[in-house]
């Protein structure tokens, strides 16, 4: 399942400090041997007086294989929301936000919330972006941690390489989990076992809508880099091309 965050919000930091709503739809086909399916990922952040809000959904559709067995439609949904708390924004303390975020979707064993803290960092024309969050995690359903802490780092390059239109953006996760494998194994649930997941999808997006006058259209893709992330056990990596749709 992909995990799409905060790839458009600190753009729309960069031009203004209380952000009108920015909205995009990305969709994916993701080359993943395990995968093979195409996915839909709605956005959207929004700025205001009191910090920011920003949610995505996700939808998965169905593979070439499930169809041709009469299977149609979405296979999986999973979405996240998120609030950051900064009511001091004219202070020292404004790059510092209080965080609370609730994750989950269907076909997964859990939903989470967290709680914590976020640091946003810039270079002062707002083209160079990151954010690091610390937060407690909880967990519900089928799902535990001996240590429920999840670090977040998320980035934003505008004009990479100083090529006009080009974005590298992105997130990596890691968090105390423990994992009881699945996916692919011969004998599932069998008591392989890990301690904590890591997830990462890095992002290059190109403007290309700009150079005929649609600058709404971008093209690109992700990697999605991911270690014991749902019930997969051990290191993954899987390609993915798409589009972007800025509203």
């Amino acid at each position: 399942m992909k995990k799409v965050i905060i790839l458009a919000a600190f753009a729309a930091l960069a031009s203004a400090q209380l952000a009108s709503a920015q909205t995009n739809l990305q969709t994916f086909y993701d080359f993943g041997k395990d995968r093979k399916h195409a996915t839909t990922t709605l956005e959207m952040f929004k700025g205001d007086k009191w910090g920011d809000t920003f949610f995505f959904v996700d939808y998965d559709y169905v593979t070439k294989e499930q169809r041709q067995k009469d299977v149609t439609g979405v296979t999986g949904s999973y979405m996240e929301i998120s609030r950051a708390i900064n009511f001091w924004q004219d202070s020292k303390l404004a790059p510092l936000s209080a965080h609370v975020e609730f994750n989950g979707g269907v076909g997964f064993g859990n939903s989470n919330f967290l709680f914590g803290a976020n640091y946003f960092i810039h270079s002062k024309d707002f083209s160079k972006r990151l954010t690091l969050e610390l937060m407690y995690k909880t967990f519900n359903g089928n799902a535990s941690s001996d240590l429920p802490l999840q670090f977040t780092a998320v980035w934003g390059i505008d004009n990479l390489f100083g090529v006009d239109g080009l974005c590298f953006s992105g997130f990596a996760d890691i968090w105390g989990e423990n994992n009881s494998y699945w996916y692919g194994d011969a004998n599932p649930l069998a008591g392989a076992a890990g301690k904590f997941t890591f997830l990462s999808e890095p992002q290059l997006w190109y403007n290309v809508g700009k150079l005929f006058g649609m600058d709404n259209l971008n093209i690109g893709g992700e990697v999605e880099l991911a270690y014991n992330f749902a019930g997969c056990s051990g290191f993954h990596c899987r390609p993915c091309l798409g589009t972007k749709w800025n509203f």
